[in-house]
């Protein structure tokens, strides 16, 4: 009897605790399955608000949609808030999972991933509304220079539109704190280089411009006197 109760004993404390772990696990499964649920409610909701505020119209102009068609991704600007919004929904649904069955350590974490989401999403919204005004304002130098007669309007547009461009990128990392002030010396080091080569450019090859310009603006009869 000893015997059969040395074998017994163990496989009985194991169904006592599956039956205590049992209703843990029952919930977090219909945590997870409600999350799902709620996130493709979600990634739908954000899509179709997107859309109504016609946010699909500024991010092709921005050319953000064509960056990610030429990366052969088949997803817009709009399709990609919609998936963060239905990461959101089940990150929190994880973490809440997770809590359930006393994994602390792992809710703990995917809570961490949970709080960058609202910076991811802003850094998101910066890209887009920096590319569209960095997209305008280069137009807008492109047909002003156009106008006056220049040749290198096309030039200057695009070294204009592209500064912008990398400025908002560079903004977008360091707000989400990718590099720390690497980002902040990256971008002055790179604006003191433009500065010196366009220095350079201006001085080696329009030196006969310059030299023109400071005629007219002190002539040599007045420097004599």
């Amino acid at each position: 009897m000893d015997n059969f109760s040395f074998v017994i004993d163990p496989f009985r404390l194991l169904l006592l605790q599956l039956g205590a772990y049992l209703p843990r696990l029952l919930l977090a499964a219909l945590v997870l399955m409600a999350g799902w649920l709620i996130a493709k409610a979600v990634r739908f909701s954000v899509i179709k608000l997107l859309h109504a505020l016609n946010f699909q119209v500024l991010a092709q102009r921005s050319g953000i949609d064509g960056f990610l068609e030429q990366g052969g991704s088949s997803k817009d600007t709009t399709a990609l808030f919609g998936w963060v919004g239905y990461a959101v929904i089940w990150l929190l649904a994880l973490v809440i999972a997770f809590d359930t069955l006393g994994l602390r350590q792992v809710a703990d974490l995917l809570g961490v991933a949970l709080l960058f989401v609202p910076r991811l999403l802003v850094a998101m919204l910066l890209i887009v509304l920096g590319c569209y005004f960095a997209r305008f304002i280069g137009e807008a130098l492109r047909s002003y220079l156009r106008e006056a007669g220049k040749s290198d309007a096309e030039l200057l547009g695009n070294v204009l539109h592209y500064g912008i461009v990398i400025f908002v990128v560079l903004l977008s990392l360091d707000h989400l704190n990718v590099g720390g002030g690497l980002i902040q010396k990256t971008f002055l080091i790179l604006l003191a280089g433009v500065v010196l080569a366009l220095a350079l450019a201006f001085g080696l090859g329009g030196r006969e411009r310059a030299a023109e310009l400071l005629a007219r603006l002190f002539p040599r009869d007045r420097i004599d006197r």
